[in-house]
């Protein structure tokens, strides 16, 4: 918890939770979006608190909270309070919706007026897909309450790589005619076509030379040495110059050397 008075502040109006409140989100966003919503008021919410309870560094968690804010569920903002003393000093407000609102919302609540009207929450990918499938297929309409229970079925496929026309095609090939059950019919085939999960991909790992310190693949330390310690020549540089993917790729196995290099001189 933050100081009396301080951490995070929910808005007014709020609706119930629902297990579709952040699907508009990508998986991380929704995933920390989901923890603030479930801290209560008070709670500090800032980037080095929230890195020692989530498994995100501090970075990370500050694109994530700017992406959130711009999906209209978070504003931070400085604000001059007078205190006990007498004096005046800046400090920083969070305010929370579980609600998506639109910058006319916020800028209305952060002057002290609260909007009558609640903000409409926003339309998951997911829903807005499925909204507009009888566009393509008329056979498909779908009515509100429809899309609202197929949508997570939808996002399993994008969680899993599937764009909108994968989606599109596998609900909308080869129709039976007539369709006597559009919701039924697409739910059929959200759960029988889902494509498989990603295979994952293997570690990309670069060691260090045991005697130099110098990075490399494991498969060019042999016993944990560099060709170098190991007395070996060095193989004739090739006359035409790397791919630039290559280049890149082994500039970044050197930075992640040194950066691991300098944490571990860091810890001892």
């Amino acid at each position: 918890m933050a100081g009396p008075g301080y951490g995070k502040r929910t808005t007014p109006g709020q609706p119930s939770r629902t297990n579709h409140d952040f699907a508009h989100l990508s998986p991380r966003e929704a995933a920390i979006a989901t923890y603030l919503d479930r801290l209560p008021d008070g709670a500090d919410i800032s980037v080095k608190t929230l890195a020692k309870h989530l498994p995100y560094g501090q970075c990370a968690l500050g694109t994530a909270l700017n992406r959130i804010q711009q999906a209209g569920h978070l504003r931070r903002g400085r604000e001059c309070i007078t205190a006990d003393d007498g004096s005046s000093r800046w400090i920083t407000r969070s305010w929370w919706s579980r609600t998506a609102r639109d910058d006319d919302w916020w800028t209305a609540f952060t002057r002290g007026d609260v909007p009558q009207q609640p903000a409409r929450p926003t339309r998951s990918r997911a829903h807005v897909l499925l909204a507009a499938l009888g566009r393509t297929a008329p056979v498909l309409t779908l009515s509100e309450a429809d899309c609202a229970t197929l949508a997570p079925l939808v996002t399993g496929w994008f969680e899993r790589g599937a764009s909108e026309d994968d989606v599109l095609r596998a609900l909308t090939a080869g129709l039976p005619t007539p369709v006597h059950h559009p919701a039924g019919l697409v739910r059929n085939r959200l759960t029988g076509k889902l494509p498989p999960p990603p295979a994952p991909r293997p570690p990309l790992r670069v060691l260090e030379c045991s005697n130099c310190g110098a990075p490399g693949r494991p498969e060019t330390l042999p016993g944990g040495r560099c060709s170098t310690c190991r007395g070996e020549r060095a193989p004739a540089q090739p006359s035409a110059p790397l791919p630039a993917p290559a280049v890149h790729e082994h500039a970044a196995q050197i930075r992640t050397a040194m950066h691991q290099r300098r944490e571990e001189r860091t810890h001892t």
